[in-house]
C-alpha cells in the first residue's frame, strides 16, 4: 500500500469529485493534511451543513435553504417566462448578466442514453406541472450547446409544442460544445437576446 489507509481513503473520496483526477486528489489531500485542524474542521462542517440545510426549491428545483428559493419568492420576477437550465450553477451564470427577469427551472442533468439518463431521470415532470399555470407564455431552453444539451432541448421542444407555449433556445454567442458557467456576461447576454424559436 502506497499511503496509510486514512490518507488513501481521503484521496479516493477526493477523486470522486468532478474534474479531480488521481494527481489532483493527492495534492488536495496533502494540502488538507498540512492545514490546521481548525481549517479541516471548517471544511468538514461546511460540507455537512450544506448537505443538512440545503434542499431543492419546490417550484424550480434550484438549491435553497427554504422550501422556495429566493428567485421564486421574488415578486418582481416575470412569471410568464421560465428559463430551463441543466444545473443550478447555470442560474448563477445567467444571473451575472443582470438582464433576465423571469423564473427558472433546473433539470438536474441532461439526457444521455449512453449513461442511462433519459427524460425520467430529469426534473421534466415537475416542469410540466408548473406549465399547467396558464400564465407561462415562454419557455427558454438554456441547455449547453452540446449533443446532450441539444437532445434535451429538442425533446422538450417537441413535448411542449402542442401546449401553445412559445419555446425558444439560446442562440448566437454560445459556442458549440461550450458550457454556460464558463461563458462571459457579453456572450450570455447576446445568446439570451437572440434566442430562437424551436
Amino acid at each position: 500500500m502506497l499511503f496509510p489507509r486514512p490518507l488513501g481513503d481521503l484521496i479516493a473520496e477526493l477523486e470522486k469529485l468532478p474534474g479531480v483526477g488521481p494527481k489532483s486528489a493527492q495534492r488536495l489531500a496533502f494540502h488538507l493534511l498540512k492545514g490546521s485542524d481548525a481549517d479541516a474542521q471548517r471544511l468538514a462542517d461546511s460540507i455537512r451543513d450544506a448537505k443538512v440545510k440545503l434542499r431543492f426549491c419546490l417550484k424550480c428545483q434550484n438549491i435553497s435553504e427554504q422550501p422556495e428559493c429566493d428567485i421564486c419568492r421574488d415578486g418582481r420576477r416575470d412569471g410568464s417566462i421560465i428559463c430551463v437550465v441543466a444545473e443550478a450553477r447555470d442560474i448563477a451564470a445567467i444571473e451575472r448578466i443582470n438582464e433576465f427577469k423571469g423564473l427558472y427551472h433546473v433539470l438536474h442533468g441532461l439526457m444521455n442514453p449512453m449513461d442511462g439518463i433519459g427524460p425520467e431521470q430529469l426534473r421534466i415532470r415537475e416542469l410540466i406541472q408548473r406549465l399547467q399555470d396558464s400564465s407561462v407564455h415562454e419557455l427558454i431552453l438554456a441547455t449547453n450547446p452540446t449533443i446532450e444539451g441539444d437532445a434535451t432541448a429538442l425533446y422538450l421542444a417537441r413535448l411542449l409544442k402542442p401546449s401553445g407555449i412559445r419555446v425558444t433556445r439560446l442562440a448566437q454567442g454560445m459556442a458549440v460544445g461550450g458550457e454556460l458557467d464558463y461563458a462571459d456576461a457579453a456572450t450570455l447576454l447576446s445568446a439570451l437576446e437572440y434566442r430562437r424559436e424551436m
